[in-house]
């Protein structure tokens, strides 16, 4: 193992999550960006959360987020098993993962983010947990609503969720934090990838920019030694794309329920702000 992945591997185990710089090059971001914005102005597609809606107030219904696109997509399908992800989590995981899902998040300027959660809340993989890879499209950072995390929350249980704060968060459902220390901001460039534990608590604020996007590419994953996986993940794949038969793991759904905002869309906020017990 090189000395980058024992160093990776060791943050990952110590905080839940490791950023690997430029593991894609700029190029191959600015492609897959565009590729996503064309597929999504042609309209709505199998597993989106919503429909598109282009009058919209609301920045979310106009640039509604993508989910499973590597069931129809081929340029979606061999981003989620490419081999360059397969080495790193294998490094991280000390075995080759399955895939199970593919999501593209627009978050247009404006947009709502997503409140603290846990991603094996919803992926219910047993035994073992979830990872994510999320790769950054656009320049992201805590204007635009950049992924925030808190480190060392992946040694916690899969925690009971709370309400969850809907003008600021397209879910409806959030996790308490034992302390009321703020999330970490993980600010990134495009081609960069954040790999995280699906037991760590993270989440985004609202884009409060008035003209950027902050749209990003992930995918979910399951350890190797996984059994069993909720419905909604099925086929897994193993990451030369073929098929793996696994259990049904009971409860779980798609990452993050859709939720109108009850007080009409997020009005642009001022300066910045970290992520709290009750929205992020």
């Amino acid at each position: 193992m090189s000395d980058s992945f024992k160093a990776q591997r060791e943050e990952f185990a110590q905080d839940g999550y490791t950023v690997v710089r430029g593991l894609f090059s700029a190029g191959e971001a600015e492609a897959l960006r565009d590729h996503y914005m064309v597929l999504r102005k042609r309209g709505s597609y199998e597993n989106d959360e919503v429909g598109v809606q282009s009058g919209s107030r609301d920045p979310l219904r106009r640039y509604p987020r993508m989910a499973q696109m590597h069931r129809w997509d081929e340029v979606s399908l061999r981003w989620l098993i490419d081999a360059r992800l397969d080495q790193v989590m294998t490094a991280l995981l000390g075995r080759s993962p399955y895939a199970v899902q593919t999501m593209i998040y627009f978050k247009p300027p404006g947009s709502r983010g997503q409140a603290l959660h846990q991603d094996n809340f919803y992926l219910k993989a047993e035994p073992g947990t979830c990872i994510a890879a999320w790769m950054a499209l656009d320049p992201v950072d805590q204007a635009n609503g950049c992924l925030e995390v808190v480190p060392g929350s992946h040694r916690w249980p899969i925690l009971c969720t709370e309400k969850a704060d809907t003008t600021v968060s397209f879910t409806d459902v959030t996790v308490p934090l034992p302390t009321a220390d703020p999330a970490t901001p993980v600010p990134m460039s495009p081609g960069d990838v954040l790999f995280f534990h699906g037991a760590l608590v993270h989440g985004s604020a609202p884009n409060t920019t008035p003209d950027r996007f902050r749209r990003a590419l992930i995918g979910h994953y399951i350890q190797g030694e996984a059994q069993a996986v909720a419905s909604y993940y099925h086929p897994a794949l193993r990451m030369n794309g073929a098929e793996l038969p696994l259990e049904t793991a009971e409860g779980g759904g798609a990452c993050g329920q859709w939720t109108e905002t009850p007080t009409g869309p997020v009005a642009l906020l001022t300066g910045t702000q970290h992520l709290t017990r009750k929205h992020e």
